[in-house]
């Protein structure tokens, strides 16, 4: 794989090293919202999930790690990150069941056929453009603001694609969880888990996880709170370790 001008590589592992991922060492890093979606579902047998901003690939890269049964397709619109996120594919072995895809969301009626996919899953930019400071690395802002793709864009995509039944799951913060249900209920994609996720106990919520269906009725299950630490300044809670566990 060539190297971006500039873009030195960084070599992280998971599951006690049984999963290798690069990432660019100033350029955007998964953090611990990827690893927390990607234990947040059990997909169906032979499932085919599709990762809408799949970044370096993290989260296909979890999913075929831990269910052998899945295919998965990561849709990245930034050239650099879809040629990382291919590597990491080939590395773990993974290519067979996983696919790498350039293309840009908000034309996503150009790449794949309506109802395609059983499962999408998303961690999308969390600022908008105009709130917040922005990160000068254009890599690092993309992921983190709405600058390829606003909330809404994202839900629209997601509820095109899915077919009725299908099941949409993202994790976003807690403060904009009012215009994230508002945004999936006008899209026909009806919330049914909500877990919230804490720092530590008796932190705030920063955090939700949120599994929504296309086309089923009312009722929301709201999960017991995911804790990150066991308490300010400590070590992982049982519940995150077992997210690292091999």
């Amino acid at each position: 794989m060539s190297e971006v001008p500039g873009r030195e590589l960084t070599c992280d592992s998971l599951f006690n090293g049984r999963l290798t991922c690069r990432q660019h060492r100033t350029g955007y890093r998964f953090s611990v919202d990827a690893v927390l979606l990607a234990h947040f579902f059990t997909p169906g047998p032979n499932e085919h999930i599709l990762d809408l901003g799949t970044g370096c690939g993290v989260m296909p890269l979890i999913l075929a790690y831990r269910w052998p049964q899945i295919r998965l397709t990561g849709l990245e619109i930034q050239p650099a990150l879809v040629e990382l996120a291919g590597s990491n594919v080939q590395a773990n072995g993974f290519a067979a069941r996983v696919d790498i895809r350039q293309g840009d969301l908000r034309e996503i009626r150009k790449i794949f056929q309506p109802g395609e996919f059983q499962r999408i899953i998303c961690n999308p930019p969390y600022g908008k453009i105009e709130t917040g400071r922005q990160n000068p690395d254009p890599e690092q802002a993309a992921a983190r603001h709405e600058i390829s793709a606003d909330l809404d864009e994202v839900v629209e995509a997601a509820g095109w694609l899915l077919h009725k039944g299908g099941r949409f799951d993202l994790v976003y913060p807690s403060a904009r969880l009012a215009a994230l249900l508002a945004a999936l209920k006008k899209r026909g994609l009806e919330p049914k888990r909500l877990q919230m996720v804490h720092s530590y106990p008796g932190g705030p919520g920063k955090l939700v996880l949120v599994e929504a269906q296309k086309g089923a009725g009312e009722e929301l299950a709201v999960l017991p709170p995911f804790f990150i630490y066991r308490e300010a300044g400590g070590e992982y809670s049982e519940g995150m370790a077992l997210c690292y566990a091999p």
